[in-house]
């Protein structure tokens, strides 16, 4: 039978890359539309977990895992074992992307996969890049890395891009309702990969080539990081005028037209946001092109940790305290509320400069028992109880993660001092609260 027969009946085998944010849930959506997958990933105790049916990401249950790998005939199973990708009749990469030291893409993980796949390549195969890139990836690096086995596209192998917009702790759009664009080096493959992903996701949107297709998953990330940039600014500006910028955007987005809201934070988190831009500011780099807006807001946005902690060396002071000496407990560790993700979250970087300053340095987050993920000299620390005996003992709390377990009044009777960098904590709760 044919690829496309195959995938028609869902009798082929689809292989997925990287079992993370990304590859985890995509691992799930194709199991659950009856395809059978093999989850590959080179953590051996990720791999464990699949195939005894646990999960390791909390908005993943670990009941939809152990369905997958109990579904018969069409079952999900994890390997480390790159041999594996033989039996696979799609290829699916979902692996990370990070910057380097000097803001350069990594792309060591994507190529070393890739390799894998070259080595064991046979023909009518199906390759997808799902991992966030600069225009002309998919093309340029990955297919002379395919074709070096001797195959070639469309004629042997198809090859397309498919960008990841996964938003974790989403309950209204998750994996299988947000529409899935599809760009393949060829037309042969954008045909080939929308025939594959319109069996499991609700719609698919091809477009002409994978440069479209990588360029607008930089787009979409850039726009909201240029955008928070903007309300960054906007709030370090109303602040000198003793304006809240919280109402300001509250009055704001009762137009109905032409204005859209986005919050102002103690910096950037995720994935997604803090590095995407990058990837296509130093690829315009190549074609003699300045990308301001995208440099700028890079800028503002990573300047916000320390503007914080200039609210919380103030506040401080004006309680007749200094920074030095001060126990601060900060609020989250997750970049966004109600998950437990913490990848590049400014939390760290809130707490290294707090540390930095002499400050005593405890963290809350009920998602996170212990730090996950350190960032340069942060010190390994332990939750401190979710109570308020324990919110009580500190100088100063630092709400830098509003997730709902935050927002009850009970928890702040006996705390005295608050900066408010998401604008949850309201000043009727006890504290004297700063908005930062």
């Amino acid at each position: 039978m044919s690829l496309a027969e195959v995938i028609e009946s869902r009798e082929a085998v689809v292989g997925i890359i990287g079992q993370g944010y990304v590859g985890l849930p995509l691992s799930l959506l194709f199991s659950e539309g009856g395809f059978s997958v093999v989850a590959f990933d080179i953590d051996p105790a990720k791999v464990a977990a699949l195939n005894a049916g646990n999960s390791y990401i909390s908005h993943i249950g670990s009941e939809r895992i152990a369905a997958a790998i109990s579904r018969r005939p069409a079952a999900m199973r994890a390997t480390t074992d790159f041999d594996d990708l033989t039996s696979c009749d799609a290829v699916l990469i979902c692996l990370p992307t990070p910057l380097g030291i000097h803001r350069e893409p990594d792309l060591s993980y994507v190529l070393s996969a890739t390799r894998e796949i070259a080595a064991r390549l046979k023909p009518g195969k199906l390759l997808v890049l799902e991992s966030t890139t600069y225009p002309g990836t998919t093309e340029q690096e990955i297919k002379p890395i395919l074709e070096s086995s001797g195959l070639r596209t469309p004629q042997d192998f198809w090859l397309a891009f498919s960008p990841e917009r996964e938003d974790p702790g989403n309950t209204k759009f998750r994996t299988k309702n947000i529409p899935k664009i599809v760009g393949g080096v060829n037309p042969e493959s954008t045909a080939m990969a929308t025939a594959l992903y319109s069996r499991v996701v609700t719609q698919v949107i091809p477009v002409s080539n994978s440069r479209v297709a990588e360029a607008s998953k930089l787009v979409e990330n850039i726009y909201r990081a240029v955008n928070i940039a903007l309300v960054n600014e906007l709030k370090v500006t109303f602040d000198r005028m003793d304006i809240d910028v919280w109402e300001v955007i509250a009055a704001a987005k009762t137009k109905p037209f032409g204005f859209q809201a986005f919050y102002p934070g103690p910096g950037l988190g995720g994935h997604c946001i803090p590095l995407d831009p990058f990837y296509l500011s130093w690829k315009a780099a190549e074609y003699g092109v300045w990308t301001r807006f995208i440099e700028l807001a890079g800028e503002i946005n990573t300047s916000m940790p320390e503007w914080v902690v200039g609210k919380v060396r103030s506040a401080l002071s004006d309680e007749g305290k200094s920074l030095k000496g001060a126990r601060i407990l900060v609020l989250g560790l997750a970049y966004k509320p109600d998950i437990d993700d913490d990848r590049e979250s400014p939390s760290y970087e809130l707490i290294k400069l707090l540390v930095d300053g002499g400050a005593e340095v405890a963290y809350c987050d009920p998602h996170f028992p212990v730090t996950r993920h350190r960032r340069r000299n942060t010190p390994e620390m332990r939750s401190v109880a979710l109570n308020a005996d324990e919110f009580g003992r500190y100088d100063l709390l630092l709400l830098s993660t509003a997730h709902r377990e935050f927002a009850d009044p009970n928890l702040y009777r006996a705390v005295r001092l608050l900066v408010d960098t998401r604008n949850l904590v309201g000043s009727e709760w006890g504290p004297k609260v700063v908005k930062a």
